[in-house]
Parts: C-alpha cells; sequence; structure tokens
C-alpha cells in the first residue's frame, strides 16, 4: 500500500513538472514570436525609403523634400485621355506632396470621383482597398492652405479640397486634388482652397469627364481610372 502511494506521489510530482515545463515552453515560444515581430517591424523601419508621414513631421520633411525634387511637370493618363499639368513653385509644400505621391505611384489606379458639370472634377480616391492601403502605408496627414500667392480658381486650374476630418482650418487633403472646368472660373473658392498648378493640355479630356452621368454623390455611374501619373519634366 505504502509502494502504491509512493508511485502516486512520483506520479503527482512528475505532473507538476511536466505542467511547468509546458507552461515555461508556452512562455517562451510566446516570448519568441514577439521578438520577432519586433525584429520584423525594425526591419520594415529601416527599409522604409521616407518616414511615415504624420501632423508633427510632414511639414518639416516637405521642405526638406523639395530642395532635392524639383521637377513640376506632370502627366494624368486617364480612361478619357491624357492631361498635363504644371506644378506652381511658390506653392512649394503642395508641389513637393504632388510630386512625392506620384513617385509613390499613390495616384496610379486612383479615380476621377466627384464630377460636377460646369464646376470641377474631382480625383484620388477610390472605393478599393488598395487605396486604404497605400494611405496608410504613407500616413495620415494634411496640409496648410497657402492661399496668397496670388494664384485664383481660373478654369483649369489645380486646387486641393480640404480634410475631411475636424478641420475648422480647411487643411487641405494632400491624396486628393481637383481641377476647375467652370467657364470663367470658380473665385468663389479663392482663399478658401489652395491653387498649385493648371493644366497646360488636355482640358478638352477635363471637359468630357465634366459631363459624365453621376450619382446623386456626384459619384460618376461608370468609374473614370486615373491610369498613371509621371512626371515629364
Amino acid at each position: 500500500m505504502k509502494y502504491i502511494w509512493l508511485l502516486g506521489v512520483s506520479f503527482l510530482f512528475l505532473n507538476c513538472e511536466d505542467k511547468k515545463s509546458s507552461k515555461k515552453s508556452n512562455v517562451e515560444t510566446i516570448d519568441t514570436i514577439s521578438n520577432k515581430k519586433s525584429v520584423v517591424n525594425q526591419v520594415v523601419e529601416k527599409t522604409r525609403e521616407f518616414p511615415k508621414l504624420n501632423k508633427k513631421n510632414a511639414m518639416e520633411f516637405f521642405l526638406e523634400y523639395e530642395k532635392h525634387n524639383k521637377e513640376n511637370k506632370v502627366r494624368i493618363t486617364t480612361d478619357f485621355g491624357t492631361i498635363d499639368i504644371l506644378l506652381f513653385e511658390k506653392t512649394k509644400f503642395h508641389r513637393a506632396n504632388f510630386i512625392f505621391l506620384t513617385k509613390q505611384k499613390y495616384f496610379n489606379n486612383t479615380q476621377f470621383y466627384r464630377v460636377v458639370d460646369n464646376f470641377i472634377v474631382q480625383a484620388g480616391n477610390s472605393d478599393d482597398k488598395e487605396t486604404v492601403r497605400k494611405r496608410t502605408n504613407i500616413g495620415r496627414y494634411l496640409l496648410p492652405t497657402d492661399t496668397k500667392r496670388g494664384y485664383k480658381h481660373d478654369r483649369g486650374v489645380i486646387s486641393m479640397p480640404s480634410g475631411e476630418i475636424d478641420n475648422p482650418h480647411k487643411l487641405a487633403s494632400p491624396f486628393e486634388f481637383f481641377i476647375v472646368c467652370q467657364k470663367g472660373g470658380a473665385h468663389f473658392l479663392d482663399g478658401d482652397y489652395t491653387v498649385f498648378g493648371r493644366v497646360t493640355k488636355g482640358m478638352d479630356v477635363v471637359d468630357k469627364m465634366s459631363v459624365v452621368e453621376t450619382d446623386d454623390g456626384d459619384w460618376p455611374d461608370k468609374n473614370i481610372f486615373i491610369r498613371n501619373v509621371e512626371i515629364i519634366d
């Protein structure tokens, strides 16, 4: 009987050791996974060519970026044809932002998602997950308005809409832009939105887009994709 009791004790002892060993192993496994994730995140950050932008670092980033990226001519290829634009040097943050996003291939496969006949065509957004992924990767930030450079919302200019988040100062949404197609211009927008470029070729393409059928939210019934945006000078 004593022998059996000892075996029982021995069995219980070994069982407890097994549980302790299992718990220790689980802890080590969790720590290992956590460490691996940390290493992967560090590698990803190190391999990024540019920092993830936010409201704290975006302006400093573009101040430096515009010094080394002076391009100001861009071609937008759409389902309706090509549009060439000139970006203004005086609105340096907005020019640098557009060049940066162009080089990051952000605009490719986004859409002209808002069309108002004889007013504007607005682009740079989409309803697919890839656009969300690209925005998340680049970062969340806004640009200040820059409205005292002498530019007005004449027909054919490129301007930047304000962001959709809580934004009483109408800070600009960096991922989007609109082209004024209204005859005589849309000067009631002056002072609220930043004009940062103009169409140099392809207003006929803009005009074609401006008369397509849309739903009640001004979204074209048939999607108008931006197939490619490239720097031409």
